[in-house]
C-alpha cells in the first residue's frame, strides 16, 4: 500500500482540517470582504449616494446572512458554534481596525475593541441558547428511552 506523500508546507494546514475552525475562517473572510466592499461603495463610489439607505440594509443584511452560518452549521454544537463564531468575529474586527487606520472616521463612534465585544457577545448568547437546548434535548431523550421500558 503505498505512502500518501504530502506538500511541503502540509503540516502549517493541518488546523483546516478542524471543521469549526475552517467555517469560521471562511465566515470571518467573507464578513470582512463584504465590509470592505460596503465601505469602498459607500466613500468611494459618488453614483450610489442617492441609494444610501439601500445600499445600508442591503449591506447589513449580508453581514447578518453571514455571521448567522456559524450558528446554523453548529446549532446542537454549542462548543463547535462558539470556536467558530469567536474566530469569525475576531478576524472580522481585525478587518474593521485595518480599515479604520484607511477610513479615519470609522471608529467615531465604535471602536475595533467595542465591534469585537458586541459580536462576541451575540455568539456567547447564541452558544449558550444552544447548551441549553442540547441539555433539555438529551434529558427529553433519556425521559422518552425510560417511558418504553
Amino acid at each position: 500500500m503505498p505512502e500518501s506523500v504530502h506538500l511541503p508546507g502540509y503540516r502549517w494546514l493541518m488546523f483546516l482540517r478542524n471543521v469549526p475552525v475552517r467555517v469560521g475562517i471562511y465566515t470571518g473572510i467573507c464578513l470582512s470582504l463584504v465590509f470592505g466592499m460596503w465601505l469602498v461603495l459607500a466613500n468611494r463610489v459618488p453614483l450610489l449616494e442617492r441609494l444610501a439607505p439601500e445600499r445600508k440594509v442591503v449591506a447589513g443584511f449580508c453581514l447578518v446572512l453571514l455571521a448567522c452560518l456559524p450558528v446554523l452549521k453548529f446549532y446542537r454544537s454549542p462548543g463547535d458554534l462558539l470556536v467558530s463564531g469567536l474566530l469569525a468575529w475576531t478576524l472580522f474586527s481585525i478587518t474593521y481596525r485595518l480599515l479604520c487606520m484607511v477610513f479615519v472616521l470609522l471608529d467615531a463612534r465604535y471602536s475595533a475593541f467595542h465591534v469585537f465585544v458586541l459580536g462576541a457577545l451575540v455568539y456567547l448568547i447564541c452558544a449558550t441558547l444552544s447548551w441549553i437546548g442540547t441539555i433539555i434535548w438529551r434529558v427529553r431523550a433519556a425521559d422518552i428511552s425510560h417511558l418504553h421500558h
